[in-house]
């Protein structure tokens, strides 16, 4: 019964694709759990805690245990010592011996230490800290990238569905003027290049048919492939007639880029890690001062050249170590240089970033205040259009137009029908991409442009 119901289920879903994804919201939250580029994004952005875990132990106390067993031997002696004990008196040239061949050793030690100053530990916390902060960015960044990656594909799909939809409607069109062609040659009112004229336009529409239909399934399977829904279960939806707000002023638009934009955020805090990396070899960064504490045993017990003999040392402190390297052969100041001129490096990319993004928010900025005027005249020229095609199919059977002029006014009107959707599709894309440069394209903007689709798949 279990087999059965899956199996009618399925055979619904197939027999209603439009209940799958029929708006872009459904295809973006489909695409959050699918798409395989978020998922590199999203394991990258889980190292950001255990970085900042790191950066915090950098000034913890560091406690180690250490313990060592096996056969030695051991050899010491003492020549011209003095000795004095109660009762003994003192006596002066005394020799002392002791040895232990293959005897059992056994030695343990405690250590415990606590960084006070350490240049090099704080400019390596202040690394861990950026990498965990660039982590979380790049992940904020992923997302943004996949929502307008998807909106472009959706997008890709639904102008490529109307291609072929506005070619099937052209191909009927331009079939039924080849029949009336043959049907006038045949009753002797029309000349034979009439239908000559009809029969290559008819092939040439085939072959954009099929090309069409080549490029609508390659861009629904991208589609498909981000969003793990089946290829034939999108029913997407082209934008509709609605205007969008106008866009605030593009000084507004570039200042808030400067501030916000992850590409830029992303190259101050990879300048700001090439800071700490030259920080971290600077001559004044060497040398460190923690407070330690230590306790140990050596124990050596066993026979030799004296009889029996066990040799027994404890040792225990606390205090302050003082490390400073007097000599490196020159490897710090080269560091130090090399960080420096990464550092160099890291800004000027900073910069060049910038510069991009600067020009990426005036295009589509752009794009944003021109677009509702272009899709205005695209929608002007395709009423226009229309209207020059039926007139010229009327003038055509009165025999006042040709049938080429007949075929060029469908061709016409459904190159306009094309740029007017392409047109629309583009001004919803360019608020996308002018969000995202912003650092602000979420849900709600996506909503906002999912309001913005027609009705009906």
């Amino acid at each position: 019964m279990r087999r059965t119901l899956r199996i009618t289920l399925l055979a619904l879903a197939c027999s209603a694709p439009a209940a799958w994804a029929t708006d872009l919201l459904q295809v973006w939250q489909a695409a959050q759990q699918n798409d395989r580029e978020l998922a590199v994004a999203r394991a990258a952005q889980a190292t950001a805690q255990p970085r900042r875990d790191q950066a915090a132990a950098l000034w913890r106390p560091g406690v180690a245990f250490s313990a060592t067993a096996g056969v030695a031997t051991g050899e010491s002696s003492m020549r011209g010592a003095q000795f004095s004990a109660p009762g003994m008196g003192t006596s002066s040239g005394v020799n002392f011996g002791t040895s232990v061949t293959g005897g059992t050793a056994t030695r343990w030690a405690l250590q415990a230490s606590q960084p006070l100053y350490n240049p090099q530990r704080r400019a390596q916390q202040q690394q861990l800290g950026l990498q965990a902060d660039m982590a979380d960015l790049e992940w904020q960044a992923a997302q943004q990238a996949l929502m307008l990656r998807t909106a472009q594909r959706y997008f890709d799909v639904a102008l490529a569905q109307e291609a072929v939809g506005v070619l099937d409607l052209q191909l009927q069109a331009v079939q039924k003027a080849a029949t009336e062609a043959q049907d006038r040659f045949d009753i002797g009112s029309a000349p034979v290049t009439d239908t000559h004229e009809a029969r290559a336009r008819l092939a040439a529409l085939r072959a954009q048919q099929l090309a069409a239909q080549t490029d609508l399934d390659v861009k629904r399977r991208a589609l498909a492939d981000s969003t793990g829904l089946p290829p034939g279960a999108l029913a997407v939806r082209l934008p509709g007639a609605s205007a969008p707000p106008a866009p605030r002023a593009l000084d507004a638009w570039q200042q808030e880029a400067e501030a916000t934009n992850p590409a830029i955020r992303l190259q101050q805090l990879a300048a700001d890690m090439a800071r700490a990396e030259a920080e971290k070899h600077r001559r004044s960064a060497s040398a460190t001062v923690d407070l330690v504490a230590q306790a140990g045993q050596e124990r050596l017990q066993g026979s030799g050249d004296y009889g029996s003999a066990r040799n027994k040392s404890v040792n225990a402190l606390v205090g302050v170590q003082l490390n400073v390297p007097l000599f490196t052969g020159g490897y710090r100041s080269a560091k130090e240089e090399e960080a420096l001129r990464l550092f160099d490096k890291a800004q000027a990319q900073v910069q060049s970033t910038r510069e991009q993004v600067a020009q990426q928010v005036h295009g589509a900025w752009l794009g944003l205040s021109l677009g509702a005027e272009r899709v205005q005249a695209l929608a002007e020229a395709l009423s226009a259009s229309e209207a020059r095609r039926d007139a010229t199919q009327t003038g055509h059977e009165v025999g006042h137009r040709t049938l080429l002029d007949r075929l060029n006014a469908e061709n016409d009107t459904a190159a306009a029908r094309l740029a007017l959707a392409q047109a629309r599709a583009g001004l919803l894309l360019d608020r996308l991409r002018l969000a995202q440069l912003v650092g602000r394209l979420d849900e709600d903007t996506l909503r906002a442009t999912n309001q913005a689709l027609s009705a009906a798949p």
